[in-house]
């Protein structure tokens, strides 16, 4: 298996993991204060592993445009993490993590438009079964 699919199996079972736990979490907070919890974490757990893994010389490598787009990326992030909080907070973590998983379409499209990947009959075929089963699993 080639390393990069490894470790989408790896984030994926976390992924997964993660808005169950986190769902358990929100019990007696608003989803605001449980991603602001989660997030101080993030931000410690990431910054270990900088250190503990010596990355810290990449950061020699930054071009402003780098940390520009990083940044829009943090922005886009944190917009994301704050609106799938305050849904997990008051709707079924399962129905709300297929919802936001479904981004997978949005990010197809958009890595063709901006990043010149290819999209094949593959691709339209996977992205239009996504979306199938997200209609088939949120509607009455």
């Amino acid at each position: 298996m080639e390393k990069w699919k490894l470790l989408a199996i790896i984030s994926m079972v976390f992924a997964g993991l993660t808005s169950v736990i986190a769902k358990a979490g929100l019990k007696n907070v608003s989803g605001d204060t449980g991603l602001a919890v989660r997030t101080t974490f993030v931000f410690l757990f990431v910054w270990s592993n900088i250190f503990i893994f010596k990355a810290t010389k990449d950061f020699a490598y930054l071009r402003p445009k780098d940390i520009l787009l990083l940044g829009i990326s943090a922005l886009t992030t944190s917009l994301s993490w704050i609106f799938y909080y305050r849904a997990m907070k008051i709707g079924e973590v399962s129905k709300v993590a297929l919802i936001d998983k479904a981004s997978i379409v949005i990010t197809l499209l958009l890595s063709a438009l901006f990043l010149n990947e290819q999209i094949t009959w593959k691709t339209i075929t996977g992205g239009s079964l996504i979306v199938i089963g997200l209609l088939v699993l949120t509607t009455k």
